[in-house]
Formats: structure tokens, C-alpha cells, sequence
């Protein structure tokens, strides 16, 4: 399956930092698609092939199982809730624990 030229132009106007934001994102469960393709620009299907070009074989496979095993909650209106992601009531609101044993 070969990439576009156009599609490949585009993955190589994001910034290192960039490329490595949509890969955490399509790693965690609660980043939807619908999340990377309004902050990038990148549809469900792109998004699968631009994971194929930043990781290794075995990582990209284990992505592909996992987001086909919980894909519910890689997009929107499959979801079983409709709240953002869970709190702790000892995480600060920066995200940190920071203190806590």
C-alpha cells in the first residue's frame, strides 16, 4: 500500500513535536479520531496509515489490535459515555499528583 505524494507532503509539515502528539493521541484510548482530525487535519484512515510510517512492524501491529479491540472509544458516537476522561479528587488540575504516596 503505497502512500500519496500529497499525503506524504502533508505528514512532513508537522513539526517533530507534532508527529510525535498524533501518536501519543492515537495510543490513549479517550483521544477519539475526530479529536487528531480536528487538531491535524488527518481522517481515521490516514491516521492508521501515518501510524504504519512512525512505528516499527511489531508496535504498529499491536496499535492496529488494540484501536480495533477498543474501538468504541477511538470514535465519538460509538462511545458508551459522553463526559471527558476521568479526575482523580487527588490530581491538580495541571495533571499532576505531585506529593501524594
Amino acid at each position: 500500500m503505497g502512500i500519496s505524494k500529497s499525503k506524504s507532503e502533508k505528514w512532513k509539515s508537522f513539526t517533530a513535536d507534532e508527529q510525535d502528539r498524533i501518536v501519543r493521541m492515537a495510543w490513549e484510548d479517550r483521544t477519539a479520531f475526530d479529536a487528531i482530525e480536528e487538531q491535524f487535519g488527518l481522517s481515521p484512515n490516514e491516521v492508521v496509515r501515518f501510524m504504519r510510517t512512525q512505528l516499527d512492524r511489531k508496535a504498529y501491529e499491536r496499535w492496529r489490535k488494540r484501536a480495533n479491540t477498543q474501538g468504541q472509544l477511538k470514535h465519538e458516537k460509538k462511545r458508551p459515555f459522553t463526559e471527558g476522561r476521568f479526575k482523580c479528587a487527588r490530581q491538580r488540575s495541571d495533571g499532576s499528583t505531585k506529593g501524594w504516596k
